[in-house]
């Protein structure tokens, strides 16, 4: 399947309609944000990355970064642990806990406190990162998230929060497995699995630790091969994915597909490997068409992601995770001249 990419870098026009005073709406009925659902500090933190690595941003998009910053801020709580949901009113509707949100504002902070577009948002990004970094969770994959932001801050600087947050990540990844033929530390895939790679590579440079570099790389070479199916990606689905499972699978996630290009964006930096620098350019292709229906997962018109692919074709609403793994993703693709 020859699918021509995209040529763009996609706009932000949808993520400013899912925008408004206080924060980023999770979901969308199509192209048209769902208020009611409110919105969550996942989406927020992720955007705020996004934004953040934004090449040469506009006035709106510096804007769109100080209201990013300025929520995931206010869901730090004073041990560190963060708030996620607000209701429409302003109001948190959930307690403060060390979650996959928790990570994410880690890793989005992280990212800010280097790339924001002003010296202001670095040093209150710093600041927040600091607060946050302060408390650990238990699952490996937000562990994962926060190290991703821990990593990107101190290849920059120094920062003792960043680093012994990035070792702990690392153990609470843990090592791969035994078996050969399937050498990732958990018995099943199950989502943002790129995430766990780049955690592994940022923690490798940035330590440094060169082993760690070796097993990321594995790691990856493993995810690919797992996650292709006749030359495209066909990525692990909302159930997961275990070794005896048969491709391709459907819900398959844009965020699956935005981690592994994030990884491979990173390993490519490491390396200067062509095959990671074609895994980025899959991930773009995946949602430019070449993908296990041959279908385009994002809106041209809108500029808003889908939010899933089916085995019927996309799910045609256009939510805040969608979007930003699409944004995120062309962002990998334009840093390596792979849009046109």
């Amino acid at each position: 399947m020859t699918i021509a990419p995209s040529r763009a870098l996609p706009g932000f026009d949808h993520l400013h309609r899912l925008t408004d005073r206080r924060g980023l709406f999770e979901h969308a009925l199509h192209g048209n944000p769902r208020p009611e659902h409110g919105y969550c500090l996942d989406d927020v933190a992720r955007a705020l990355a996004v934004i953040c690595r934004a090449p040469d941003p506009s006035a709106a998009m510096r804007a769109l970064g100080r209201q990013y910053l300025d929520f995931t801020l206010a869901a730090i709580d004073a041990d560190g642990r963060c708030h996620n949901r607000m209701s429409v009113d302003g109001s948190w509707t959930d307690t403060p806990a060390v979650e996959d949100w928790w990570g994410r504002a880690v890793w989005g902070l992280g990212v800010a406190a280097v790339h924001a577009p002003t010296q202001s948002m670095r040093a209150r990004a710093l600041l927040g990162f600091r607060q946050a970094a302060q408390v650990r969770s238990p699952h490996p994959r937000s562990m994962a998230f926060a190290a991703l932001g821990a990593g990107e801050l101190l290849l920059h600087r120094e920062e003792m929060a960043a680093e012994e947050l990035l070792r702990d990540a690392v153990v609470a990844i843990g090592p791969n497995s035994d078996d050969p033929a399937w050498p990732w530390p958990q018995p099943r895939l199950t989502y943002g699995n790129g995430s766990i790679v780049e955690a592994l590579l940022l923690a490798g440079a940035a330590l440094p630790q060169p082993s760690t570099i070796e097993r990321a790389l594995e790691l990856l070479d493993f995810l690919l091969e797992i996650e292709t199916l006749d030359g495209h990606l066909s990525v692990t689905p909302v159930g997961g994915r275990g070794p005896a499972d048969a491709k391709p699978e459907f819900d398959q996630q844009p965020i699956e597909v935005a981690a592994i290009a994030g990884a491979c964006a990173r390993a490519y930096e490491l390396t200067a490997d062509a095959r990671w620098r074609h895994g980025v350019q899959m991930a773009w292709a995946w949602f430019n068409g070449d993908n296990d229906r041959a279908m385009l997962m994002f809106d041209p018109r809108t500029g808003g992601g889908f939010d899933g692919l089916m085995r019927h074709g996309p799910n045609l609403n256009q939510g805040a995770e969608s979007t930003l793994a699409l944004l995120s993703t062309a962002q990998h693709a334009w840093q390596l001249d792979l849009l046109g």
